[in-house]
């Protein structure tokens, strides 16, 4: 107990009961503020009706598997009788726990969840129950769902989503009175916290007018240009869908072949090129690589019609017909990271099939071309969603990059939505400053026709490595690409999983080096040599069982660059003097990172 003038103070008691009303005044108002944020668009009739179908297909889906347990009242009451058990179990040992005895626990949290890491979650008998009574009830739910009967796989496999994302909101740790931490920080503070947090919600809602637009990182503390993406160089070719960088040598002997690189569109490039000490760019060309890369326009609705055959030709072809003339190159050196990937092997199967040789390996990073085991994404791929969709797109041309982000957050909700939710809004505290984060919120719109196929044809209908995929009149082959491919999966992927990047990697036609590194979609691949995180695999070229491979490959400490550097100097033996951004045809047109990057939704 805390000692005062008056005594000892019990523990979570307001320790100044004024200055608590005072604050709890203070918190009307700035309450009200939030809600005149959140009323003031739709009175304008300026809000937008954003996820109201994302909602309706939840509430849709687990109505589907309630309706199957409903339907079979014995099975029903088998299923209760079972969570009645454990919450038995639970009083009995919470029971115990409040006599002096050691009891034991009904539920353990995962390995690796930050939510219960106070000490309270555990000695505290109150809290100790209410987060073991979650964790039960939770897990039950999940079980319920992963048992139901005469459901198919993609509505268990929704329903087993929606199930998570409630349970991750639910979590007693994501309020103030179940959340020991939380309260403590709120007595000792006499709500202050809770009106600084009240104050950054309003803001939040009004920044995403009318929708809450949650802030993971500090967005004064970055700007592109200045502290990110400042890797020296110059826009060499533009055009309505590109721009193209040429970054300037740093060694003065370069490979003759240059490199290309394929980004998203659905993320801006530059997180490749983060800070000096992140920037895979960087650190290419100080290994003697002439680097080119893609920065995407951010579309609007004139953009609308652009297909994904016009981003192959407009964006991939075009740049690599735009290094040949800054190089002299005919055969280049290309590289593509996650859809940006897809779309060069789309681009290179449509070459094989012409017959035309324009590329002379093939980097692939964390990218899909078969899309059966494609993970949690495809939650939001059937028919139905899918014309919602393009309905939506449909009205104003494109869909919002934000719609993208959101859902990329919800894979990872407990890492990416309900910490920030905590940390801003209830413990009152501005997040950090993360360039990541910046990255992560600094989306991009995608166009309506070149998304509508992504979609229909890669996650619903995965005809690129079924041979059914037509591209400019070529139906494509992806054995028919015979150059050696390096193909990059990192372990802890949520958008393109190890397992389904190494499937697909087992249909290119030539010799194949395939590594997984540690960590995720970003920080697997953002992983400099000098940082000495993460590791990495490598074993055989990938045949039979991801797990199989797995427990057979070497692994190594460190960053996978190093390993891509000796990978690639197998295959580029000559060296050229260093060529500088306007050296050969095309001059340049602006500095780098040019217009298209900094261009926003």
């Amino acid at each position: 107990m805390k000692q005062t003038p008056e005594g000892p103070q019990p523990p979570f008691a307001i320790r100044d009961p004024e200055a608590f009303a005072r604050n709890m005044a203070r918190l009307a108002e700035e309450g009200g503020k939030a809600l005149a944020a959140i009323l003031g668009p739709r009175e304008a009739g300026e809000a937008k009706r954003i996820f109201a179908a994302e909602l309706a297909q939840a509430m849709k889906t687990l109505s589907h598997v309630a309706e199957k347990w409903v339907s079979d009242p014995q099975k029903a009451v088998e299923a209760q009788t079972a969570l009645w058990r454990g919450y038995l179990e639970l009083w009995t040992s919470t029971l115990q726990r409040m006599g002096g005895e050691a009891g034991e626990p009904a539920a353990t949290p995962d390995k690796g969840d930050r939510r219960f890491a106070d000490p309270a979650w555990e000695e505290h008998p109150a809290f100790n129950f209410l987060k073991e009574a979650y964790l039960l009830t939770t897990r039950w739910a999940e079980n319920l769902v992963q048992s139901t009967e005469d459901i198919d796989e993609h509505t268990r496999h929704k329903a087993l989503f929606y199930v998570k994302q409630i349970a991750n909101a639910l979590s007693p740790s994501n309020f103030v009175l179940t959340n020991p931490e939380l309260l403590r920080e709120t007595l000792e503070s006499d709500g202050e916290n809770l009106v600084r947090g009240m104050k950054l919600l309003a803001e939040d809602i009004k920044l995403g007018k009318g929708e809450l637009k949650i802030r993971q990182t500090d967005p004064t503390g970055f700007e592109v240009g200045r502290n990110l993406a400042i890797t020296p160089g110059k826009v060499v070719f533009e055009n309505d869908l590109v721009q193209l960088i040429q970054y300037a040598p740093t060694t003065e002997q370069v490979f003759k072949l240059p490199f290309l690189m394929v980004p998203p569109w659905i993320n801006k490039y530059y997180i490749l090129d983060l800070t000096p000490e992140k920037s895979l760019f960087r650190w290419m060309v100080d290994q003697g690589h002439t680097v080119f890369t893609i920065s995407w326009v951010n579309p609007d609705a004139r953009l609308a019609l652009k297909s994904f055959e016009d981003y192959m030709r407009e964006g991939v072809l075009a740049a690599m017909d735009a290094v040949e003339q800054a190089t002299g190159e005919h055969i280049v050196n290309v590289g593509g990271y996650c859809v940006g990937g897809t779309l060069l092997a789309v681009t290179l199967a449509w070459l094989a099939a012409k017959g035309q040789e324009r590329a002379a390996t093939a980097t692939f990073l964390t990218t899909q071309v078969d899309f059966t085991h494609a993970g949690d994404l495809k939650v939001f791929v059937d028919e139905e969603q899918i014309r919602l969709v393009e309905e939506e797109m449909a009205r104003q041309g494109y869909l919002e990059g934000s719609r993208m982000a959101t859902a990329f957050n919800l894979l990872r909700s407990n890492d990416l939505i309900w910490p920030y939710v905590v940390n801003n809004y209830l413990r009152g505290r501005a997040p950090f400053p993360f360039d990541l984060l910046y990255w992560n919120a600094d989306s991009t719109n995608m166009p309506a026709a070149n998304h509508s196929f992504y979609l229909r044809s890669c996650y619903l209908e995965n005809r690129l490595t079924t041979g059914r995929m037509v591209i400019g009149g070529e139906t494509l082959e992806l054995r028919k690409i015979r150059i050696p491919v390096y193909t990059l999966a990192t372990r802890e992927d949520h958008i393109a999983p190890a397992k389904s990047v190494f499937v697909g990697s087992k249909h290119f036609g030539g010799p194949i080096r395939f590594v997984v590194a540690g960590s995720g979609h970003i920080a697997g691949v953002v992983n400099p040599p000098e940082k000495r995180k993460y590791q990495y695999w490598t074993g055989p070229k990938p045949s039979g069982d991801f797990d199989k491979w797995m427990a057979k490959a070497k692994e190594h400490p460190g960053s996978w660059w190093p390993d891509w550097q000796a990978w690639i100097r197998r295959y580029n033996k000559t060296m050229v003097p260093a060529r500088h951004p306007g050296d050969g045809k095309l001059k340049p047109i602006e500095d780098a990172p040019g217009r298209y990057v900094k261009m926003k939704c």
